[in-house]
């Protein structure tokens, strides 16, 4: 056991998802920020907030800042949040009179969700092509073995006789609907975090929503009132995720039940047994059942931590923190273990 199997150096085998993991490294949380303060920057003099000069000497000290994570790591025991510290060696880094305008009119928040939206929608790209992929091997699967004949169950007992393709159908269509949420989800529901100290960008004056609307434009990301402590979108992100997971998890059970019996499906490439070296075991089906499982109890969590506190929660926000990351690769990694499932059934039906 371990703390997350997601990148430990052996369970990662069956949980790990490189591609994604890499997304919620400290080295691209850390460039999102950067690159929100940058925007920031830009975005402010764009509007008349700040000179241009400044805003060129601002970007020009992120471009140089060496970030001390050992600092960071200190200030984020004091401070329960990274920003503080990083504030204050962006500023040191800057120097000059431009060093009062980094950050301006921004708080830790801003910073911290912008950054994940970042990262989530570079996730979401990998999730859809993936989702293709698998219906796509299914379409492959349906066109060679659909005419052949399953047992129906109905209850765990054998029912009537039905066809492959009745059965892929069930696999497919859940699949579809899907990818059709994630992709409405990608339309409005990555927005630009910014609201100042309680929501009101009150150091803007006038200009705030002009300000967002830029920073939104420089970050391609959708323009959208703070959402501080509004976290409906983060949920919602959740259960899509949470039903993908969970339609896999149903491929994974209706696999390993065939391969039980072992009459109505060939599969190559299952896992070895130490004791039973006759046995292939249906790894990457019981893996899809463990993911979908998994999701399903961490979404929970996602509700629970909607339940924040007047303008901002401390306590409700980090338990996104825990909980998120996690749900995005168990989802990657399942999609992964279904393009290879896929793969290994050599046909399907009698």
């Amino acid at each position: 056991m371990s703390l997350t199997p997601f990148e430990h150096p052996y369970l990662g085998g069956l949980f790990g998802d490189a591609d994604l993991a890499t997304l919620f490294s400290v080295e691209t949380d850390m460039a999102a920020m950067l690159r929100f303060e940058r925007a920031l920057a830009q975005a402010q003099s764009d509007v008349g907030i700040i000179s241009q000069d400044v805003s060129k000497a601002i970007v020009a000290g992120i471009a140089a800042v060496s970030v001390d994570y050992d600092a960071l790591r200190r200030g984020v025991a004091q401070d329960g949040v990274v920003i503080p510290e990083l504030i204050r060696q962006l500023r040191a880094a800057i120097g000059g009179e431009a060093a009062s305008s980094v950050h301006f009119g921004a708080t830790s928040q801003d910073v911290i969700d912008t950054s994940l939206m970042l990262r989530l929608k570079a996730a979401t790209d990998i999730v859809l092509t993936r989702l293709s992929t698998c219906i796509s091997q299914l379409d492959t699967m349906e066109a060679r073995d659909g005419t052949r004949s399953l047992m129906g169950h109905t209850r765990m007992q054998a029912a009537i006789p039905i066809t492959v393709a009745d059965r892929l159908a069930s696999w497919q269509q859940p699949l579809i609907r899907h990818r059709a949420r994630l992709s409405a989800f990608t339309q409005t529901g990555f927005a630009v975090q910014f609201g100042g100290a309680a929501g009101s960008l009150e150091k803007l004056g006038g200009k705030g929503a002009d300000v967002r609307a830029e920073l939104a434009r420089r970050l391609e990301l959708t323009d959208a009132q703070q959402w501080h402590s509004q976290r409906d979108n983060i949920a919602e992100f959740g259960n899509i995720l949470s039903l993908i997971t969970g339609s896999l998890g149903k491929i994974g059970q209706d696999i390993a039940l065939l391969a039980q019996v072992g009459t109505e499906i060939k599969l190559s490439g299952g896992g070895g047994s130490s004791a039973m070296p006759h046995k292939q075991n249906p790894v990457a089906a019981e893996t899809l059942v463990t993911l979908a499982r998994f999701n399903a109890v961490q979404v929970s969590a996602l509700h629970q931590s909607m339940v924040h506190e007047q303008e901002r929660s401390g306590a409700a926000w980090m338990l996104e923190w825990l909980v998120l990351p996690q749900m995005v690769v168990a989802t990657g990694s399942a999609l992964l273990s279904t393009e290879r499932l896929l793969d290994q059934i050599q046909s399907l039906g009698t």
